[in-house]
């Protein structure tokens, strides 16, 4: 109880002593720090409700070369697998409201998408885009996929431990693409293939010096086997078929993370 007074009495002392000096401070002098103080107030919550208005919406197309990125960034565009395309040797981007949504009514957020070259030499210009990403989808060709199984998963690790994935927490999809063909892997398969795959890289970077690794993370949960569930960010695994248009995981996807 005495402490209790002791604070009560303190309290009262300083609040005297603030009103004693407030009083001493010429009014316009007064007026002006008040008016100083709610501008910089307002200015601080304008700030607060931009920087929540204007969140990203870009998605960035990554996957190994041939995987059918470029066919499915048609389809989301326009709608048409625009067959006869080449492998760019340069980001295909553009902003756009996604075909299917061409008839709604209303406003509808456009989306930036980016398909990044998946040639080895070029796979660096992902990271010039990652600092804006909002979501990433990973092509995996199901049909050739465990040809190329090895490569598919040392890519994806390098996206699962860079700094702006792991610190944003951003969203990947692991699209098993041209699923609708006969012999093509289903994509459970796929996903405990590529488990199986970045178990064996942890293991094998894991053992060599920091130094040596590229890598900005690691992933996974120590003593047990690597499991995508095990990533800070979500991670997630959908069909699809660029030639045959079936695009619709991949779209509610992008709209899961950018609403209309």
């Amino acid at each position: 109880m005495e402490n209790l007074e002791d604070v009560k009495i303190m309290a009262e002392q300083w609040s005297k002593q603030g009103i004693e000096y407030l009083q001493k401070i010429p009014p316009t002098q007064l007026y002006a720090a008040v008016g100083v103080l709610l501008f910089t107030t307002i200015l601080l919550l304008l700030s607060i409700r931009l920087a929540r208005r204007t969140k990203s919406n870009t998605v960035l197309l990554s996957g190994l070369s041939g995987s059918g990125k470029t066919v499915l960034f048609y389809q989301l565009r326009d709608g048409s697998s625009h067959q006869g395309t080449v492998t760019s040797m340069e980001p295909n981007e553009g902003t756009f409201v996604l075909h299917s949504e061409n008839a709604k009514k209303g406003k509808v957020k456009p989306v930036h998408l980016v398909d990044v070259p998946g040639h080895s030499r070029l796979r660096p210009k992902l990271e010039e885009f990652l600092p804006q990403a909002a979501a990433i989808v990973f092509v995996v060709d199901a049909l050739e996929f465990l040809p190329n199984c090895r490569a598919a998963s040392e890519y994806l690790y390098d996206i699962l431990t860079n700094a702006n994935v792991v610190k944003k927490k951003i969203p990947v999809l692991l699209c098993c693409n041209k699923t609708d063909k006969l012999t093509a892997h289903t994509k459970e398969f796929i996903r405990k293939q590529m488990e199986k795959e970045i178990e064996k890289l942890r293991a094998s970077r894991s053992a060599v010096s920091s130094a040596d690794i590229a890598n900005d993370f690691t992933i996974g949960i120590e003593g047990e086997v690597f499991s995508f569930s095990h990533c800070s960010n979500k991670v997630t695994v959908a069909e699809a078929s660029g030639l045959n248009g079936e695009t619709v995981q991949i779209q509610d996807f992008i709209r899961e993370h950018i609403k209309p």
